[in-house]
């Protein structure tokens, strides 16, 4: 079982990550709250890393800290959440966000992520209550929401980027567009983009 990676971050396109381990290439797939702590391409990142090991593949999932790693992890155990579904709670809310839904049952939040419908957001909502405590998160992310992040690099088209990586986090091309015209601002950087138009989307 792979449980961490350090290495050169070769990479980054959301969701997708390229980090060279000893000169090893591993490809993995991270929500965007944890590129939104990337340093610049050539650098080297730390990674907390599920794997899922599956027939026909074997895919390995990145988190900036062990807390995203186990809030996955347990999304994964609701019945019709899968891990795309999963990267897409976790790069639409913070943690405590998404607990915060839970424990105040808001089925209607949960519904604007991407493959959620009302009946996954009502079985979330029961499968996670007894199960997850805000108290448990407070503390770590209270220091991570207070600590200074680096930005992603601003690419040549950052409008196309950011609904691309929206695309690929399971929104449709329409949606994402509008998303991403509604917030944009001159000379905005990408990451700003996807996460002002992730919080657009959340409050349609």
């Amino acid at each position: 079982m792979i449980g961490f990676l350090r290495g050169l971050l070769l990479q980054k396109q959301p969701p997708i990550l390229l980090v060279d381990v000893n000169g090893v290439g591993y490809e993995l797939e991270a929500p965007m709250s944890t590129f939104y702590t990337l340093p610049d391409e050539h650098n080297e990142i730390a990674l907390y890393v599920h794997l899922i090991v599956r027939e026909d593949a074997q895919l390995l999932y990145g988190f900036s800290d062990q807390g995203q790693r186990q809030l996955f992890r347990s999304l994964l155990k609701v019945n019709g959440v899968g891990a795309r579904v999963a990267l897409a709670i976790l790069s639409t809310f913070s943690p405590l966000e998404f607990i915060n839904c839970i424990h105040l049952e808001d089925a209607v939040t949960l519904t604007r992520v991407p493959g959620i419908g009302n009946k996954t957001a009502e079985r979330m909502i029961i499968d996670m209550r007894g199960r997850i405590d805000a108290q448990e998160y407070a503390q770590e992310y209270d220091a991570v929401s207070g600590a200074e992040t680096e930005h992603l690099e601003v690419p040549d088209n950052p409008a196309q980027d950011a609904i691309g990586a929206l695309i690929a986090l399971g929104y449709k091309s329409a949606e994402a567009n509008r998303a991403v015209n509604a917030v944009k601002e001159q000379n905005q950087q990408r990451d700003d983009l996807i996460r002002n138009a992730l919080q657009y989307l959340t409050r349609r």
